[in-house]
């Protein structure tokens, strides 16, 4: 795999993928496809940029005629996909692009459904529901039935009122009932792959109708061990968030026979590319549920303050059974978080609740490693 992932579409994957589609349709011009694709702008392009030129000069060489182009495209996405790790995403784009006129719905839906199972259709599908909703939200019901596990996850996924570097699906983030026979189909799918789709899809409602969403859960939990996994997947943003009436239905709302005893952090002081160990005991007078996080204030560029959680542990503590725990947490700079000196506070939550704060100042520089 290529160091940066748009450069897995390099003149390698375009000119095999030429050659098999002029194997199929003669006229294709190799050289010409791949100038015009591969031009002066081709460095500077990111991914998604990426896939959507190919899927434009797919169109200037291959039939004028939509269908045509489709069945062409038809005999060669099989070659493609698993090589690829499923990122031929020139495919459904090529959908997304030419395929929306209403003549073409029908063989647009039958190409949407082949192709996702190389490269997920699931941004391709995003316009279609925008220009018609009440049809491709038939649509994707239909497809939530499917034999083929990738088409059903597209009909989940597809319709996520937060999809990941997608646009939002604003009508569903007001209101997302229409999705929730889709989500009711597949909340026992036997494939992870697709249970997984429906517990993202939950959770991205969560953070508009969090009601909504704890009412699922109530009905679905209890039903089996694969309904129960997509309600607390789907319900992590709540539980992370501390919502008591999230956290009562797994039965982590109990605090009050909970008790916590020497919570100390290892340093007061740390520089930068270090660690600290973040230590304390945890005693139940009754056997209970107890789930763990902890909070992070970090400091940032600005001087504000921009709260993290993360999850130490679940467990079921015995009666007057005393847990120690011990966690280290890396200040080291990473692509997706970067530190700042500044005074941080570290906030043990059990089941929820807050059990204490301390504070520790995080410095420039590396200094020696005294976490152990």
């Amino acid at each position: 795999m290529p160091d940066l992932l748009k450069d897995v579409y390099n003149h390698q994957l375009l000119y095999r993928l030429a050659c098999d589609i002029q194997s199929i349709y003669v006229p294709f011009k190799i050289e010409d496809f791949l100038k015009t694709t591969m031009n002066e702008t081709w460095d500077t392009l990111e991914l998604k940029d990426r896939y959507y030129q190919i899927a434009v000069n797919l169109k200037k060489y291959l039939p004028e005629n939509y269908i045509e182009a489709l069945d062409v495209l038809n005999k060669v996405v099989t070659n493609y996909g698993n090589s690829m790790n499923g990122l031929c995403f020139f495919f459904p784009a090529f959908v997304e692009l030419y395929g929306q006129d209403e003549m073409y719905f029908a063989v647009s839906m039958e190409a949407l459904a082949t192709y996702t199972e190389y490269a997920s259709a699931e941004f391709a599908v995003r316009p279609f529901l925008v220009n018609d909703e009440e049809r491709m939200i038939k649509q994707m019901i239909a497809w939530s039935m499917h034999d083929n596990e990738h088409v059903r996850r597209l009909s989940s996924e597809g319709c996520r009122p937060a999809l990941p570097w997608a646009f939002a699906l604003s009508s569903f983030k007001k209101d997302p009932t229409p999705i929730l026979p889709i989500l009711e189909q597949l909340k026992d799918d036997p494939s992870l792959y697709v249970r997984k789709s429906v517990a993202n899809n939950l959770n991205d409602i969560s953070k508009t109708h969090p009601e909504l969403v704890l009412k699922l859960a109530r009905d679905w939990y209890g039903k089996s061990e694969n309904t129960n996994w997509v309600v607390k997947h789907g319900c992590r943003t709540l539980l992370k968030n501390g919502n008591q009436k999230a956290l009562a239905i797994f039965g982590y709302n109990d605090v009050s026979s909970i008790n916590i005893q020497n919570y100390t952090l290892s340093e007061s002081s740390i520089s930068i590319g270090n660690e600290i160990l973040i230590s304390f005991t945890i005693s139940s007078l009754t056997t209970t549920k107890v789930r763990l996080e902890y909070a992070i204030d970090f400091v940032k560029s600005s001087g504000k303050r921009n709260r993290k959680i993360f999850k130490i542990s679940e467990i079921l503590l015995p009666e007057k059974m005393e847990k120690v725990y011990r966690k280290k947490h890396s200040f080291t700079d990473m692509s997706v978080r970067k530190h700042y000196p500044g005074i941080h506070s570290i906030t043990l939550i059990v089941n929820g609740r807050e059990y204490g704060t301390l504070n520790f100042n995080l410095k420039d520089g590396i200094g020696e490693r005294k976490c152990h």
